[in-house]
């Protein structure tokens, strides 16, 4: 199966573990920029961050969409972050919103968040994995 992941460039370090568990057992994976070229971006460890003037210049937020399209399946990495399990932080959710409209599979490693915007991410009707990687298919 072809799968992208959306998360926050702050699971860099999980998102990067998840692609290669899952090409281990043959699946194509895309990550995103700023995973792939963390060295670039501004910050250290948990605190980097994509700037705008960054997804500006590079056109990342369409970007993504345009490839999105050519995979089956969505994975959001969604670990604990700013004191909240399973947190889903804006791009995550726009890149959610960008997946239910092109009808691709939505994954959601972690649980749903406890955040205002729930509902809008359960309508997306994702399948949560609780970490277990083998139930995608």
């Amino acid at each position: 199966m072809k799968i992208i992941i959306c998360g926050s460039i702050s699971a860099a370090k999980e998102i990067l573990e998840i692609k290669t568990e899952l090409e281990k057992v043959g699946h194509e994976v895309e990550i995103p920029e700023g995973v792939k070229h963390l060295d670039e971006w501004e910050g250290d460890g948990a605190e980097k961050s994509e700037k705008a003037d960054r997804k500006i210049k590079y056109d990342l937020i369409r970007g993504y969409y345009e490839k999105m399209k050519n995979y089956d399946a969505v994975l959001i990495v969604n670990p604990k972050k700013k004191g909240v399990e399973g947190y889903i932080g804006g791009n995550t959710f726009l890149e959610m919103g960008f997946a239910y409209v092109l009808n691709k599979k939505i994954y959601c490693l972690h649980l749903l968040p406890e955040l205002s915007y729930v509902s809008e991410i359960m309508a997306m009707q994702p399948v949560i994995l609780n970490g277990d990687l083998t139930k995608i298919n």
